[in-house]
């Protein structure tokens, strides 16, 4: 039993001396990542601070100059969709004139283009048509003058021809 005693104490001490080196080795392992963390907190402090501040300042310095730009941009946006209202206003105001123009010259030149014929048909009417007539009237006469005279030549003419080339 006595050995029983000795035995665990012996394995109580050598856990608690293994417990003790696992706490030395964990303290050194902290104690070297808090150097590094040290080191690591100290370059950024010399080196992203600065940059950050430079930032800060300039967001600063361009702060009003970017809310001026935007204030420009909005004026100048409303100032662009007025005038393209009114040019659309005015292409629209033109488009329509165009349109009414176009439909007065089409009746203009369909009234022209009836009254040309009108005036062909009364130009025909009294002009044309008289003088056929009086063409026929001229045709007949002459035809009529040179029967009544021509039948006198033809008469003559065929006494004096010889018979012999009557049948040539």
């Amino acid at each position: 039993m006595e050995n029983l005693l000795t035995i665990s104490i012996a394995v109580t001490a050598a856990a608690v001396v293994l417990q003790a080196g696992i706490l030395v080795a964990m303290y050194l392992a902290v104690r070297k990542s808090g150097a590094r963390m040290e080191a690591l907190t100290t370059e950024v402090r010399t080196k992203v601070l600065p940059t950050a501040e430079t930032v800060h300042s300039m967001l600063v310095d361009l702060r009003p100059k970017i809310d001026t730009l935007v204030t420009n941009s909005s004026d100048i946006s409303r100032t662009i969709r007025s005038q393209v209202e009114r040019l659309d206003a005015t292409v629209n105001d033109v488009i329509d004139r165009t349109r009414l123009q176009v439909i007065r010259a089409d009746d203009l030149l369909s009234r022209t283009m009836d009254k040309v014929e009108e005036t062909s048909e009364i130009v025909h009417k009294t002009v044309v048509s008289p003088v056929r007539q009086l063409s026929g009237l001229m045709r007949g006469l002459s035809v009529g003058v040179e029967a009544f005279f021509g039948s006198k030549r033809r008469h003559r003419e065929a006494v004096t021809v010889p018979q012999d080339e009557m049948f040539i």
